[in-house]
C-alpha cells in the first residue's frame, strides 16, 4: 500500500505518547463556539501529525477537527484524497482524568475511508483497519464474535445526550439490554465495539472526524452498523451521523428494530 501503514502507526503512536501521556489529567481546557471543548494537547497533536504527514506524504492534504468549518468544507468539496484527523477523541476524559481516549487518523479517498488508525496511548492499542483488507489489534487479526445472547441479556454502548428525549426515554423506561455504558469517545467506541467488549452500539451524532476512522475498523471487523435512519453511516460531509451498531445481524435486526419501534 502506498501509505505505509507501519511508517503511520510509528508515527501515530509516537506523537500521541509523546505529547498526550504527560499531559494527563494536567491540562486546562476551554470551550470552542460549537460548545466543545479544546486544550492545548488537542493542537500540540494536531500541529506535529499535520507536520509529519506533509513530509512523509506532500500530496494529501489534512481535514483535522480544529480547523473551521470552511477550511474543513473546502477540502472535501476539492480533494481526490485527504486525511481526517480528531487528534484527542475524547478531550473532557483526557482533561479530568478518565483514561478513555484517542488520536484518530482516516484517508479517504474519493469520498470513500479506505483506511483507518485509532491508538490509545494509556493501554497501548492500536487498531488498524484497510477496506477490504481485514481489521488489527496490536498487529494481531480483529474480528467480533457472535453476541450468542438475546437482547434482553446483552451489555450496550449508548450515548444518551444526543438521542431524541423519547427514544432516550423509552431506553430507560423499557430498557431493551441487560446493563448500559457511556465513556465519551466515538473513536474507542467503535474500537471496542470491533473487540466485542459490548453488544450493541448507539449514538445520536458523531463528526465525520469521530467516526471515519472507528467505523471502518468495526465494519473491517465484521460488524453490522448503520443509521437511525438505516442508511449507511459515512456520507463525504460534515453532516452529524446517527450510528447504530451490533456484532453480528441477528442482534443488528433485532436492535434497529426496537430501536424503530420505540424512537416516537
Amino acid at each position: 500500500m502506498k501509505y505505509y501503514l507501519a511508517t503511520l502507526k510509528q508515527l501515530i503512536t509516537t506523537i500521541a505518547r509523546e505529547e498526550l501521556l504527560p499531559r494527563f489529567a494536567d491540562v486546562q481546557r476551554s470551550t470552542k463556539a460549537d460548545g466543545s471543548f479544546v486544550t492545548e494537547a488537542d493542537l500540540a497533536v494536531q500541529d506535529r501529525i499535520t507536520t509529519s504527514l506533509k513530509q512523509h506524504y506532500p500530496q494529501t492534504p489534512l481535514l483535522g477537527e480544529e480547523m473551521t468549518v470552511d477550511e474543513q468544507s473546502e477540502l472535501l468539496a476539492n480533494s481526490d484524497s485527504l486525511w481526517c484527523l480528531d487528534p484527542l477523541d475524547g478531550t473532557s476524559n483526557f482533561a479530568v482524568g478518565t483514561p478513555y481516549y484517542a488520536v484518530s487518523l482516516a484517508l479517504i479517498e474519493r469520498g470513500v475511508p479506505t483506511l483507518g488508525i485509532v491508538y490509545d496511548p494509556n493501554r497501548d492499542e492500536c487498531f488498524v483497519a484497510v477496506r477490504g483488507q481485514g481489521a488489527t489489534l496490536n498487529d494481531e487479526p480483529l474480528s467480533v464474535k457472535p453476541v450468542s445472547l438475546p437482547l434482553s441479556q446483552s451489555t450496550a454502548l449508548i450515548d444518551f445526550k444526543r438521542l431524541s428525549p423519547t427514544l432516550a426515554m423509552n431506553l430507560v423506561s423499557q430498557r431493551p439490554y441487560a446493563s448500559q455504558r457511556s465513556y465519551g469517545s466515538v473513536a474507542l467506541d467503535w474500537c471496542w465495539m470491533g473487540a466485542s467488549r459490548f453488544h450493541v452500539y448507539l449514538h445520536g451524532a458523531s463528526n465525520l472526524w469521530d467516526y471515519a476512522a472507528g467505523q471502518l475498523i468495526f465494519s473491517e471487523a465484521g460488524g453490522f452498523s448503520s443509521t437511525l435512519e438505516n442508511e449507511d453511516i459515512y456520507v463525504n460531509d460534515l453532516s452529524k451521523r446517527s450510528s447504530v451498531a451490533a456484532l453480528d445481524k441477528v442482534t443488528f435486526d433485532e436492535w434497529s428494530a426496537w430501536l424503530k419501534q420505540h424512537a416516537d
